[in-house]
């Protein structure tokens, strides 16, 4: 009896999937919208300082600030590879997002 007992509360359980408020998607893609332009000038601003770096480390003879501005440039791009990669990772983990 507590086996079926479990195996029909697990039935409900895997049913159960997440529904934003009514109302309240608009907003959620709203402040999604904010977020994605707000992470994408981040990235323009790594790159744009990153080169600000080359370019000041060679004009002034400092070739650490050179290599860190390389360095810079290639973490950008990492995070960049990340932020696209990572999204489709969790999501294959994680289903179709029910509980």
């Amino acid at each position: 009896m507590t086996t079926t007992a479990s195996n029909t509360l697990a039935g409900l359980a895997a049913q159960i999937c997440p529904v934003a408020p009514p109302g309240a998607q608009q907003y959620a893609d709203q402040l999604m919208g904010y977020l994605l332009w707000g992470v994408g000038l981040l990235f323009i601003l790594g790159v744009v300082v990153g080169i600000g770096a080359i370019v000041g480390g060679r004009a002034f003879s400092m070739p650490h600030a050179s290599k860190a501005g390389v360095v810079g440039i290639v973490l950008v791009f990492a995070a960049i590879i990340g932020y696209l990669v990572l999204p489709g990772i969790v999501r294959a983990m994680t289903g179709s997002g029910c509980v």
